[in-house]
């Protein structure tokens, strides 16, 4: 006879209790994990869980009390969006056919009405910590952490850029863990059909990847912007003059930007006749939008703008976002806004759009860059080859 244990895959039951303590929030008694696995994902042995929960501790799982457990790690890594400060809560912004909200994007997703949002475009926290409040704060007094600070070359000062290699096991988990829970709220947001872009790294993509579409969102491919940056190249740590033939890691020439879709309604041409999505906006009739993207590192005429430490450049995003409603109808939503570049390319482009931000400092910085990027022309691009209509 086939054992209840048997029908679980290797890691199955701790994604399952990692699922459970994440969308908990707070430590859980054995008895209630048990309950909540059972719940959402079948039957479970309690000695199944109880060993996971005590032989991971403390790499992954954390005892609080006796019997109780959490997440290891939480209370130090919170998810992006949780509450960084104590000031008041800012107004809404809005500009044109824009929307900005300093909100927290789980809490603003519980809230929004069922199949209201028609297209997502977000370039969220790669790794979740280097968005964490101890490194936002030593990024910006410039001390590092997390985030490499380049030399200046040629008199000017370097974007910082993260170094996902430090990442932990725990951190890892961390992450595929917030984005499966993300993608699970998202769903019942989405309309039949409506596409997701999500801005990776190519060390991190895989476990974001996985995350969607575990959540259920169906995997469309990848958007690969082409363009050279920073990460990687390096000759080993104070060995350049012994090792100067070689390289530690490769230098990234490309950025993945993760493709997915809710599950349509019926065919494509149904989809798109009743929900107006389920497909890509072309960028004219004879051609076809395509899943590579030539880029460039973003301008810092660009970036004067909107002194953001992840901002992509308009010449690209626009792309991405016109692509996003078929039919240029609906709304385009990004969750994690920072400076609010997708809602400027969306205005660009003559998209409605909502964007997302709860840390205070970026939301500020975002009033006052949408307005300026979305006028904002790229010196290589013509008005005529990004706008809507």
């Amino acid at each position: 006879m086939e054992r209840s244990e048997d029908r679980w895959r290797p890691g199955q039951v701790r994604d399952a209790i990692l699922d459970v303590l994440g969308a908990a929030g707070t430590p859980l008694s054995v008895m209630e994990i048990c309950e909540r696995v059972a719940a959402s994902a079948g039957p479970v042995p309690r000695s199944s869980i109880q060993s996971y929960l005590s032989l991971n501790t403390p790499g992954l799982f954390a005892r609080e009390d006796r019997g109780v457990y959490r997440i290891a790690g939480q209370p130090d890594l919170p998810l992006p969006g949780a509450p960084t400060d104590d000031l008041v809560s800012r107004d809404p912004f809005r500009f044109g056919r824009s929307t900005m909200l300093h909100a927290e994007a789980l809490d603003w997703l519980d809230k929004r009405p069922p199949r209201s949002v028609h297209a997502v475009v977000t370039d969220p926290p790669y790794g979740l910590f280097e968005y964490s409040p101890e490194q936002q704060r030593k990024l910006r007094d410039r001390r590092g952490g997390v985030w490499r600070l380049p030399p200046s070359f040629d008199g000017h000062r370097r974007s910082p850029l993260p170094r996902f290699t430090t990442l932990t096991p725990v951190q890892l988990e961390e992450l595929e863990r917030f984005f499966h829970e993300w993608g699970r709220r998202l769903r019942p947001r989405l309309v039949p059909g409506a596409h997701v872009f999500v801005a990776s790294s190519p060390l991190l993509s895989f476990i974001v990847a996985n995350a969607l579409s575990r959540s259920g969102l169906e995997r469309r491919g990848e958007i690969i912007r082409l363009t050279t940056t920073m990460r990687g190249g390096d000759r080993p740590k104070g060995a350049h003059d012994v090792f100067p033939e070689v390289s530690v890691m490769p230098r990234s020439n490309w950025e993945p930007w993760l493709l997915f879709r809710e599950p349509l309604e019926g065919r494509v041409q149904d989809n798109l006749r009743k929900w107006r999505t389920g497909a890509l906006r072309r960028p004219n009739k004879d051609k076809p939008f395509g899943d590579v993207i030539q880029s460039a590192p973003t301008r810092r005429t660009e970036r004067d703008l909107a002194p953001h430490p992840s901002l992509k450049p308009q010449a690209f995003l626009r792309q991405i976002v016109r692509a996003a409603l078929p039919l240029g109808e609906g709304v385009v939503l990004d969750p994690f806004a920072g400076s609010g570049s997708t809602l400027a390319a969306a205005e660009w482009v003559g998209y409605q759009s909502v964007g997302l931000e709860n840390d205070v400092e970026y939301f500020d910085l975002a009033r006052k860059a949408i307005p300026k990027l979305a006028r904002y022309v790229p010196p290589t691009a013509s008005r005529s080859a990004t706008r809507g209509k």
